[in-house]
């Protein structure tokens, strides 16, 4: 990979991670916030959740936007709403005013994957779609590992509003130099011919160019794809467990382990910590193991069969009582699971055929995801408030990526074709 391209991973990667740094604010001040607000477990579930509530309404359309309009705009305007939101809740009096501006806070992040995913599918050929995804995965544990630590110091000095102020700010930084660097390769001026030259002919992997973007196929004509909806599933098994540690680990350092504010944070940096490296470590490894004719096939669902399988390591979390050994079974089930994610994409990146489709076939994915992972804040304080324990929990996940596992295997083995009038759909995709 030319070095000039490191640079889109660069922004991609630091896109991802302010956008966890910022959801992650909120779980490490829970405990503050809880007790100010007086708050119930079930509340706080229900606010740590929040944020998704808007970003699941958005996808379908953000997806329709990015085919249109592409990654840039799209990328653009998301981060410059959801850090206004972040810096908007730091001056929240109630559990009604901070949840409004989690709200809209979804609503600009529901931008980040579709967009990304475009980005990537226009400046990655097949071979290095992996690492590409998995870098910009990598973003997505690196965001709660330096957010943990950094917005606890925050809070732990300044209390919790400033860590929303400090987490809010970074994001407009990004949107200037996005904004004055990227665009598409056809058009950005920083690249050399020879390498603006490659990547055009080799984005598409082994489609004919020709065939490599007609009209974009309508959303009906994909929903009705069962390739897609085993994508949907896939990333839903695998995001219930990212978001149940996302929202609800720093209280369970804090409850259950009787650790402070900041020793919480810097422990929960540890599990996202791992996964930041070992997301793109996999990702290299499942583009060197596979050929440009296995990627066209789909073959990238071996491997995240066996790293979703890796997530259920988490069940063994409530019969260990070594603090040091629950937090290495979380990293190990942490770096799983962003690897899995990673891979996921990159299989929605090696079966969509059409390149117009990439940014709804993305939202569907992410829409999956975001529907499991909105339930796993609600989910793990009713199972608080009911039994006192969060074993319950760490269970349902467990269980998910093993269903998860046989999901991609069983369901995502045809590519997505795109649409073509009168032609029945057994047909495209035989």
């Amino acid at each position: 990979m030319n070095f000039r391209r490191v640079w889109v991973l660069v922004f991609l990667f630091t896109l991802t991670t302010i956008n966890y740094a910022d959801r992650v604010a909120l779980s490490v001040a829970a405990r503050p916030i809880s007790v100010e607000f007086g708050l119930s477990p079930v509340q706080m579930g229900y606010l740590l959740s929040s944020f998704l509530w808007m970003y699941l309404l958005c996808l379908l359309p953000v997806g329709l936007l990015v085919d249109r309009f592409g990654g840039r705009i799209v990328s653009a305007a998301g981060i410059g709403i959801w850090s206004v939101a972040t810096v908007l809740t730091g001056f929240s009096t109630n559990f009604v005013s901070m949840a409004a501006t989690r709200v809209v806070m979804g609503m600009g992040e529901s931008t980040s994957w579709p967009a990304s995913n475009r980005v990537i599918r226009e400046w990655f050929p097949a071979g290095e779609r992996g690492l590409a995804n998995a870098v910009f995965g990598a973003g997505a544990a690196a965001g709660p590992a330096i957010g943990a630590v950094a917005i606890a110091a925050v809070v732990s000095s300044l209390g919790w509003r400033a860590g929303f102020f400090v987490a809010g700010s970074i994001g407009f930084i990004w949107l200037a130099a996005w904004l004055a660097v990227f665009d598409k390769p056809e058009r950005v001026r920083w690249l050399h011919p020879a390498e603006r030259e490659a990547i055009l002919r080799q984005r598409d992997g082994v489609v004919a160019p020709a065939d490599a973007e007609r009209l974009a196929s309508p959303l009906w004509h994909l929903l009705g794809l069962r390739t897609v909806w085993g994508l949907f599933l896939t990333q839903g098994c695998e995001v219930y467990g990212g978001y149940m540690l996302l929202t609800w680990l720093p209280s369970y350092l804090q409850q259950a382990k009787g650790l402070s504010v900041l020793n919480a944070g810097m422990l929960t940096a540890v599990p996202f910590g791992a996964a930041t490296v070992m997301a793109v470590l996999l990702g290299l490894l499942s583009d060197r193991l596979l050929t440009h004719e296995t990627v066209h096939t789909g073959r990238r669902r071996v491997m995240l069969a066996v790293l979703m399988i890796s997530v259920s390591s988490i069940l063994l979390v409530p019969v260990l009582d070594n603090l040091w050994a629950i937090v290495a079974v979380l990293a190990l089930a942490r770096s799983a699971g962003a690897a899995g994610s990673a891979l996921n994409f990159a299989l929605v990146t090696d079966l969509v055929r059409n390149r117009a489709d990439i940014g709804k076939v993305t939202s569907i994915t992410v829409l999956g995801g975001n529907s499991f992972g909105l339930m796993a804040p609600i989910v793990t304080g009713y199972v608080l408030a009911l039994t006192g324990s969060f074993n319950g929990t760490f269970a349902v996940t467990g269980i998910l990526a093993l269903i998860g596992a046989a999901i991609t295997l069983l369901m995502t083995r045809k590519p997505i074709e795109p649409y073509v009038a009168g032609v029945p759909a057994a047909i495209r995709t035989a």
